[in-house]
């Protein structure tokens, strides 16, 4: 039993240290991928050709922000991101 649990802590220690060094070699690695500019995230969508016109009608509250996002065919959160977004570059 006791070389059992020897053998046991032994691969543990093993699995453990080899966990840590793939870990830093993924920080590594993302650090360097940073360096050359390179995105962790997917690109934006563009807005759809009517979205200046969705947005006028939800702003004037012609219309739910469910429809707005439902005609543009985003979700809520994302019509509401992407109007707040639109909101803050106008004049």
């Amino acid at each position: 039993m006791f070389i059992a649990d020897l053998v046991l802590q032994v691969l543990s220690f093993v699995a453990q240290s080899e966990r840590e060094n793939i870990k830093m070699r993924q920080s590594e690695g993302i650090a360097a991928a940073k360096e050359n500019g390179v995105r962790f995230c997917r690109e934006p969508m563009p807005l759809p050709v009517y979205f200046l016109q969705i947005y006028e009608y939800w702003k004037k509250w012609q219309i739910s922000m469910s429809e707005a996002a439902m005609r543009c065919g985003m979700a809520r959160s994302t019509f509401n991101y992407r109007a707040d977004m639109f909101k803050n570059d106008q004049p």
